[in-house]
């Protein structure tokens, strides 16, 4: 495995080997994971709150972390074919960020629309992608980048997705791809432009 590093919104700094042969990398990657799973999940018999309540059209994208955090993301703050930052949806409308279900955690990515298939053009633009941040394994968020392939990379237990081609699994355990959110910008902000195309999670989330 070559050029793999952390997401550009990430807590991690990249890593100039192979992530999961780095144990501190992996520890602190699963570290991540546990302390994430400690944001609730809105429960299934009760009305979310605002802040738990799944992305709605209408929501901008904003910084989960960095220097950056909470700030509306322009497609201009995306490096053209990634690596990928995290972020929340947040209604502009009552300034909450729905930061209270990690299930709401984002990726944004962009390439040039003409690398997209076909698929994955039809929920973009100006090249800007979307998918859930927890992979479809065991619900680690996926926040490592595969720079050679352009790929999304769990550093938990090593699945890749491929973001130009509807986040499909090229490698590791995950049953299935990331659900992909439908995005589109408006006065130069990305803002949710309809639901996931799939489940969101894995059967453990």
């Amino acid at each position: 495995m070559d050029d793999v590093e952390a997401g550009s919104a990430g807590p991690f700094q990249p890593s100039s080997g192979g992530c999961c042969q780095r144990r501190g990398l992996l520890e602190a990657a699963l570290g991540l994971a546990v302390g994430l799973s400690a944001l609730p999940a809105a429960a299934e018999d009760e009305a979310p709150g605002p802040a738990a309540m799944p992305p709605q059209v209408g929501d901008q994208l904003v910084f989960l972390g960095g220097d950056k955090k909470g700030q509306p993301i322009r497609p201009e703050d995306l490096s053209e074919g990634g690596p990928q930052v995290q972020a929340w949806p947040f209604d502009p409308k009552t300034k909450t960020v729905r930061d209270q279900n990690r299930l709401n955690m984002l990726v944004a990515l962009r390439f040039d629309p003409k690398d997209l298939g076909e698929e994955t053009r039809a929920n973009s633009d100006q090249g800007v992608v979307v998918y859930s941040d927890i992979c479809t394994h065991q619900g680690c968020p996926v926040n490592m980048w595969e720079k050679d392939l352009q790929f999304l990379f769990c550093s938990c237990h090593g699945s890749q997705y491929d973001p130009k081609n509807a986040a499909e699994v090229q490698a590791g355990p995950a049953p299935r791809g990331l659900p992909a959110l439908p995005v589109k910008v408006e006065d130069g902000v990305i803002v949710v432009a309809g639901k996931f195309s799939g489940r969101v999670g894995s059967e453990i989330h």
